[in-house]
């Protein structure tokens, strides 16, 4: 059942993915409840993601089904077993996210719209690109000429590639993980972006947005994609982004200028905008422009919105 779904989503989503000359994209999403995993295909690797079965469900039955799921993937897709990575996929809390699953070391480089991106499928929860943000990246890309870009919890500096290859004049992105700073930095140095216009430094955001801003931190187009939940000891409080948004959004449009653009975005699911966000600014959602073929049948892997001045 499982190996047909694949090969039926490998003549659909693949074959749209090649056309897009997209070599990173979501194959599965738990199309089928008897086999809850997401199925992510990395130029020729595979990152599979067991989410945590329900309590309903035996946990030997769980493990039997994930046995029978990781024998005909690799067949079914047409790739080596050893090109395949499993981790079991359970809600983040803390620094969770921040920590290493292996330590593996195994970095390779893939390609989006014409940027060079390093991911790690072993040894992160995360693979170092969150696939579902493909749209916004490139419409950052399209966007970002002759502007002054920020990256706000950057993690490993996706987004910025993309403005500094779509002719950024300049950008700062800031996140609290060292560990994530180097890696945008890599990410940025593979692209031929110059370091003394784009630079990446470790921050606490909360605290940053929180600080009065200096002259050169006014921005033309701001991208803020915070964590649902963060508590590390890093930072100046607690983040919770259904309760701090309003807050972080008000500060955030503080470092935009006149005619600049925010682009928010939250996975939070049970997510509710502010409504006086509205009354304040002009905002616009546009979570279905942001999502591509491959988590149109996810659609709320993600939320988006745009949010201008009012004039």
């Amino acid at each position: 059942m499982l190996r047909n779904r694949l090969k039926k989503n490998m003549k659909t989503v693949g074959q749209w993915a090649r056309k897009q000359g997209i070599g990173c994209y979501r194959l599965y999403d738990a199309d089928m409840p008897e086999f809850a995993l997401a199925i992510d295909v990395y130029e020729g690797r595979v990152h599979v993601q067991e989410y945590a079965a329900p309590k309903s469900v035996d946990e030997r039955s769980a493990r039997e089904r994930l046995a029978e799921a990781l024998a005909v993937i690799p067949d079914a897709i047409g790739v080596e077993r050893e090109d395949m990575v499993c981790k079991q996929r359970q809600r983040q809390t803390g620094t969770s996210q921040y920590e290493k699953q292996a330590a593996s070391g195994e970095f390779f480089n893939v390609h989006e719209h014409g940027c060079v991106l390093k991911v790690n499928l072993k040894d992160y929860l995360d693979t170092g690109l969150f696939l579902d943000h493909r749209p916004v990246r490139n419409w950052i890309q399209q966007n970002a000429a002759g502007k002054r870009f920020l990256n706000l919890f950057c993690y490993t500096g996706a987004a910025t590639v993309h403005a500094a290859v779509g002719g950024a004049t300049r950008s700062l992105s800031l996140d609290m993980s060292k560990t994530y700073v180097n890696w945008a930095q890599e990410n940025l140095a593979l692209n031929g972006a110059d370091a003394s216009h784009h630079r990446v430094e470790q921050a606490d955001c909360l605290a940053w947005l929180a600080g009065k801003p200096t002259s050169d931190q006014r921005f033309d187009l701001i991208f803020m994609d915070p964590p649902t939940f963060s508590n590390s000891a890093r930072m100046a409080g607690v983040l919770d982004i259904q309760k701090d948004h309003g807050r972080l959004i008000r500060q955030a449009m503080q470092r935009l200028t006149s005619e600049g653009l925010l682009i928010f975005s939250t996975n939070f699911r049970r997510f509710k905008l502010d409504e006086s966000l509205e009354e304040e600014f002009a905002i616009e959602e546009v979570t279905r422009d942001t999502l591509d073929r491959d988590f149109q049948r996810n659609a709320r892997i993600h939320r988006c919105w745009q949010v201008r001045t009012r004039i």
